[in-house]
């Protein structure tokens, strides 16, 4: 098996020991609306994931089972995104945590992460793949199905609701909108409350500003150039809690660049 890539940052501001970890939940996870877990292995778990241990939250969360499912995902597809440098390795991890919450869906239909980390890891596989040939593979489907069905179990998930802003801009972006509107539904004033309920909803959370900037680049390209780049100066200037936060900003600076 391949080494996991260590987070290339000092992860000290990151780490919640102890009753830290409660007492920052709230913020850390105002975006995917996870409830704080009482399994003791499940809390280390997210620990590490917010320290950037992604390896070490897999791991573990796959000790705990099933309950553990939402950080395993998270972990996967957050290091997949940023730190995996093999494109044949970053769709491996994506596809291998689609197939594992396509089982958490069948055990926990209820809850919504199992829907929107489903549509979270289909999302990203289908942009490591190229989104016009995962249309044709039938994941435009998929995704709007979860994430559907994730904001329809919690009207509040702010990154799901980021994820839909971006289902719509990729595919208008990919296939028009004559096309997109008629096989796929994807329009842009839905696109733009989507990102702007997800900003609403977590205004200190960089990725809603950078994906609702990717999103208006992606429908409006240069016409819109100066909005986009107020968005990503805004998600670069703001203060990481945790390692995937810290990810999303340095993304940004990049963006910048």
């Amino acid at each position: 098996m391949n080494p996991w890539i260590k987070f290339p940052f000092d992860n000290t501001p990151y780490i919640y020991n102890g009753g830290g970890l409660k007492k920052a939940w709230s913020h850390l996870h105002a975006g995917d609306c996870e409830p704080f877990p009482k399994d003791e292995n499940l809390q280390q778990a997210w620990r590490h994931f917010h320290s950037g241990e992604f390896e070490q939250a897999v791991k573990l969360a796959d000790q705990v089972g099933i309950a553990g499912h939402a950080v395993a995902y998270k972990a996967t597809g957050v290091y997949a995104t940023y730190l995996e440098r093999q494109q044949s390795r970053r769709i491996e991890l994506f596809k291998s945590a689609v197939a594992r919450a396509e089982k958490a869906i069948m055990a926990l239909p209820d809850d919504p992460n199992s829907h929107y980390f489903h549509a979270f890891n289909l999302g990203r596989y289908s942009q490591s793949i190229s989104v016009v040939k995962a249309l044709k593979q039938g994941v435009g489907g998929k995704i709007a199905a979860s994430l559907a069905k994730a904001l329809e179990l919690q009207p509040a998930h702010a990154e799901a609701h980021t994820a839909m802003g971006m289902y719509h801009a990729e595919i208008l972006d990919k296939v028009g909108k004559l096309i997109g509107s008629m096989t796929y539904g994807a329009n842009e004033k839905e696109a733009l409350q989507q990102f702007r309920k997800a900003l609403d909803l977590t205004p200190k959370a960089p990725i809603a500003y950078i994906e609702f900037a990717n999103g208006l680049y992606l429908m409006y390209g240069d016409r819109r150039l100066e909005e986009v780049t107020e968005l990503y100066v805004h998600a670069a200037e703001m203060t990481a809690t945790d390692a995937m936060e810290r990810l999303d900003v340095e993304s940004a600076l990049a963006e910048l660049e």
